[in-house]
């Protein structure tokens, strides 16, 4: 074969070759266009996003000292479960003293109901007294004209029904005075009554606080309380953090958010599981601000050497529960997120407002069920016209009240 023809031939492949790499180039270029026309432009990812959650505080009402610890950090602690027991003593002299006092002040209204019984009694006796008295006195009168009696006599006879009349106004004003005190009550209403009953649920709400149960389910940390420690109100013990409420916080760029909205699916990988494992989620809402707004230390950008800064905005992204519970996550871990902005419709910024609370608990309605439970059954022990019914008006709660002492 000649030398031009071998160089012909060369030269033939080289554009061969040539063309199917352009070939590939081109057709790649096009399936990676048409691929983010199709799906790439929807999607909106950042890994600048990290687990936040609720850090619940431990913090007494009352001042006291601290004699029992009941959980310490990278425990997990139910919901009521004790957590920090401070001294009893003074709280419990305090609600001596209070119940002491309301079944006093039980028995002292109870002596003014018999009392006005007694009154009426009295204004009675005294009716019947001036009754007489009235009667003698017109006898006397009838006598006197036909000189019967002497006239003195018939001057004691008026005397008489002077005094009967005197002493039964008075009667009639103590019963006034004393019904004033009565009137429109019952024992367990009487204004003096419900004062004492007043004391005695502050004293056993205090009583309460010496124990500091978990509000919430969830894993202790940051303790910062030591047995005897004597700590004020408002001080921070340690915090609960539940787990199973966590959410992502994905600070996405300016640009990022033009078509992102609430309700939009996101997609989720953590660095603690990589890859092998995707979390899936939506988006919840956007914060208020950009990260630097609210910064301890705001930039100030009003100076003479200015440059542009993309800013990041950040976004709640709520997780699948199930999910979230087969594969859990601490506060602060690090997350990739990419949301899907396909659904672009809608407000970007809807102002829904929110009803119910977004989150509550319920271990300290117990207290004051009890604490009225020990009220009601101070009243029922000092009411003895009325002891039989009302003795065991709650034993329901008694197990409360009994686990207090």
């Amino acid at each position: 074969m000649s030398t031009e023809t071998k160089e012909t031939t060369r030269r033939s492949k080289r554009v061969l070759w040539l063309s199917i790499f352009g070939g590939a180039f081109l057709l790649i270029g096009a399936a990676y266009t048409a691929y983010w026309a199709s799906v790439l432009r929807y999607r909106q990812s950042t890994d600048d996003a990290y687990v936040n959650g609720n850090v619940v505080q431990i913090t007494p009402q009352i001042s006291g000292t601290v004699v029992s610890i009941g959980a310490d950090d990278t425990q997990f602690v139910k919901a009521g479960q004790p957590l920090v027991r401070l001294d009893q003593a003074d709280a419990k002299v305090a609600l001596d003293q209070a119940e002491a006092q309301l079944a006093k002040t039980v028995r002292e209204v109870r002596t003014m109901f018999a009392t006005s019984a007694q009154l009426r009694a009295a204004v009675a006796i005294r009716e019947s007294d001036l009754a007489i008295a009235q009667k003698d006195l017109a006898r006397r009168e009838r006598l006197a004209n036909s000189g019967a009696i002497s006239t003195e006599e018939l001057q004691h006879a008026r005397d008489a029904e002077r005094g009967a009349e005197a002493g039964l106004m008075s009667a009639k004003q103590q019963l006034n005075a004393n019904q004033a005190r009565v009137d429109g009550t019952t024992l367990e209403n009487h204004p003096d009554v419900r004062n004492a009953s007043a004391v005695v649920r502050n004293a056993y709400l205090t009583y309460s606080r010496t124990t500091l149960p978990a509000p919430v389910s969830g894993f202790v940390a940051r303790r910062a309380v030591q047995l005897g420690q004597r700590v004020g109100p408002g001080a921070p013990l340690m915090s609960v953090v539940p787990l199973d409420q966590v959410w992502v916080d994905a600070n996405f760029k300016e640009p990022q958010l033009a078509n992102m909205r609430v309700g939009q699916p996101v997609t989720l990988t953590a660095d603690l599981y990589g890859n092998g494992f995707r979390y899936h989620g939506k988006v919840v809402g956007f914060g208020a601000g950009t990260g630097s707004a609210f910064a301890l230390l705001p930039a100030q950008n009003a100076t003479g050497n200015w440059i542009k800064i993309v800013q990041r905005v950040p976004v709640r992204v709520a997780l699948d529960p199930k999910e979230l519970a087969e594969h859990p996550l601490q506060v602060g871990l690090s997350m990739k997120v990419e949301v899907s902005v396909r659904d672009g419709g809608g407000e970007r910024l809807p102002q829904l407002a929110q009803n119910a609370p977004a989150y509550s608990t319920d271990v300290f309605h117990s207290v004051d069920e009890a604490a009225d439970t020990r009220v009601q059954e101070i009243i029922a022990a000092n009411d003895f016209a009325a002891a039989a019914p009302k003795v065991g008006i709650a034993k329901a709660a008694a197990g409360k009240v009994a686990s207090l002492n």
